[in-house]
């Protein structure tokens, strides 16, 4: 991600971060690799949104560039990253953290993932049920409910009972089934909704730089 990518960012309401930058005084956390924010990606960010006001405290939602499958190789991203954050600013988080997933990312273990998100000090922790995280994959959601107050969502089924994932949306462009891949992104009912439904967080305390 290259270094002039934050001023480009164009939102008044979210606070772009690399990873590492962000510290708080409390906060309700979603993570993952938000490729193409699909509606299994927006039950999170709206979970997560949720939560914060309920508590009133910051929504942070923390992701990765490039996606993890992408970087090794295992498939091609769904949407450039300025259009990710542009989707998951449309759900108005307070923050958005971005993570460089560089071969020195991909290095770190779980404990060192674990006490990054420790200076967030998050209330609740919200991800689906595959999330992995530190070198290996050898975190798990298990394995993050023992450090914080986590909620694992289920998968998002669409009618037929096919989960609702990046990957099923790469089989159906790569089958030119176009239209129902855009049904699982969703986003012509996402950006036809009024913005009261995506606003209205509290305002946030920041440590740090």
């Amino acid at each position: 991600m290259g270094r002039g990518l934050a001023k480009d960012f164009d939102s008044t309401t979210v606070a772009f971060h690399r990873d590492g930058e962000l510290a708080l005084t409390a906060s309700v956390v979603t993570i993952g690799a938000f490729d193409g924010v699909h509606r299994g990606h927006q039950e999170l960010l709206r979970q997560t949104i949720a939560a914060a006001r309920r508590r009133s405290v910051p929504a942070v939602v923390y992701t990765f560039d490039p996606p993890p499958k992408v970087y090794f190789g295992k498939a091609e991203a769904l949407i450039s990253l300025r259009e990710k954050l542009d989707r998951i600013a449309t759900f108005a988080p307070h923050h958005i953290v971005v993570a460089d997933f560089n071969q020195i990312y991909v290095r770190r273990s779980a404990a060192e993932f674990l006490a990054e998100l420790r200076r967030l000090r998050p209330h609740e922790v919200i991800v689906g049920e595959d999330f992995r995280f530190g070198s290996c994959k050898g975190g798990t959601a298990q394995l993050l409910r023992q450090h914080f107050d986590t909620r694992i969502l289920p998968p998002v089924r669409c009618g037929n009972g096919e989960v609702v994932s990046s990957s099923r949306i790469r089989l159906l462009r790569r089958s030119g089934l176009s239209a129902a891949a855009a049904a699982l992104e969703d986003w012509r009912d996402i950006v036809a909704a009024s913005p009261a439904d995506r606003s209205g967080l509290p305002q946030l305390e920041v440590i740090g730089p």
